[in-house]
């Protein structure tokens, strides 16, 4: 038995969407990398290590991705949605410590809101890929 086609939402409807979720994630990643630099560069207690190198290397995995994210690439939003995982789990970790807690949970809010607007972003980019292609109409032969 043949499956049935899903049907993709209209165009009307999925290019605002699209383009909030742009903004969106743009602006949590940002919100990410922000939180983090506030933290590292003000307020951790690092016991004598240099703030910036542990900043460093708290952002390459964002870093690495950030032109991606920059130009609206699906790909890199989907691969953020990845590598953003890391900095949950890490805040989940630093929510742990007492002396950590808000700034661990800040790290998870902050990761959580990345991942899904990532998300939203790159399923509602690829069905108007193809609604702009033109799967979904029903031709009549």
């Amino acid at each position: 038995m043949a499956r049935k086609p899903k049907i993709l939402p209209a165009i009307d409807w999925l290019e605002p969407r699209v383009r909030a979720m742009r903004v969106i994630s743009l602006l949590c990643f940002l919100g990410l990398v922000g939180l983090l630099c506030v933290y590292y560069l003000l307020i951790a207690d690092l016991h004598g290590a240099r703030p910036w190198v542990i900043l460093l290397i708290e952002l390459v995995p964002l870093l690495i991705l950030a032109p991606g994210m920059i130009v609206g690439s699906p790909r890199g939003h989907s691969w953020m949605c990845f590598v953003v995982n890391l900095y949950f789990i890490k805040g989940a970790l630093a929510a742990y410590d007492p002396n950590r807690q808000i700034f661990g949970l800040l790290e998870m809010a902050a990761s959580l809101a990345v991942f899904c607007s990532a998300l939203l972003y790159v399923r509602w980019r690829y069905q108007l890929n193809r609604k702009l292609a033109g799967e979904g109409e029903i031709s009549v032969a």
